[in-house]
């Protein structure tokens, strides 16, 4: 017969299953937005044992709306192969650009990068960093609701070869050590320029301070390179870039 303790044991049993064996990976990902989520799906699916932490009760950063509402949007020629690659549908639009369901993307991305082995934890954000002899070697998390309501509750580590802050506009992750002094500056995204800010996008991911890259809008942010809207051609290739980096580094 179910009985309510069961379902609450079923529940606590495989959750907390499910963070003990993440409290040693190999890539830890803050922020479950469309290159954080592109990023995990690679790595995990070449063997890689990585976990996104998202502040957020939902996954998905800034795909869900579109633009002002308008649930579509848009990838350029460059990344249509990300979008096959997860079997996302889209159609042409103009000259080499390409109309997706924004819906449908951010579902889509999620499916993948957890059925290729990928950890999501909600509602879980990562208050500090771990620095190690000048490297970062791990995030510190606390509940969402904790961080929101001031409560003064000592948080949990998670160790981690490889951080990864795909936190969006805000470089959250990386503001950590600004504030220790560890980096110089977050000069923060500059003015729309959709051209400029697709390709820096790409370009400025990478290895941010040792054990710490940044991606997406993050990576922007931190270059203080152009916002670019609801075109997310940029993010995808971020994310890949990044997780073919650490692929390497890893061996």
């Amino acid at each position: 017969m179910m009985k309510e303790v069961e379902i609450s044991r079923a529940i606590a049993e495989a959750y907390f299953n499910d963070l003990l064996e993440s409290l040693s990976l190999d890539v830890a990902i803050v922020g479950a937005g469309p290159s954080g989520m592109v990023a995990g799906y690679y790595l995990a699916k070449n063997g890689v044992k990585t976990a996104i932490f998202e502040k957020k009760l939902s996954i998905g950063g800034g795909i869900w709306g579109g633009a002002m509402g308008f649930n579509k949007i848009v990838v350029q020629e460059v990344a249509k192969e990300v979008l096959d690659e997860f079997g996302i549908a889209y159609r042409p639009f103009g000259d080499g650009l390409y109309v997706a369901d924004a819906i449908e993307t951010a579902t889509t991305l999620a499916s993948k990068a957890i059925k290729a082995g990928v950890k999501v934890f909600n509602m879980v954000e990562v208050e500090d960093l771990v620095v190690k002899d000048g490297r970062v070697s791990g995030i510190v998390i606390n509940w969402t609701p904790v961080m929101m309501t001031d409560l003064h509750v000592d948080p949990l580590t998670v160790e981690a070869r490889f951080v990864i802050d795909s936190t969006g506009h805000g470089a959250q992750i990386s503001g950590h050590l600004l504030k220790r002094g560890l980096i110089k500056k977050i000069p923060g995204e500059g003015p729309m320029w959709v051209e400029q800010g697709e390709r820096l996008t790409v370009e400025h991911t990478k290895e941010i301070f040792p054990g710490l890259y940044a991606t997406g809008m993050a990576a922007n942010a931190l270059a203080g390179a152009p916002r670019m809207g609801p075109i997310f051609g940029g993010m995808f290739l971020s994310g890949r870039k990044a997780a073919l980096e650490i692929l390497k580094r890893l061996g």
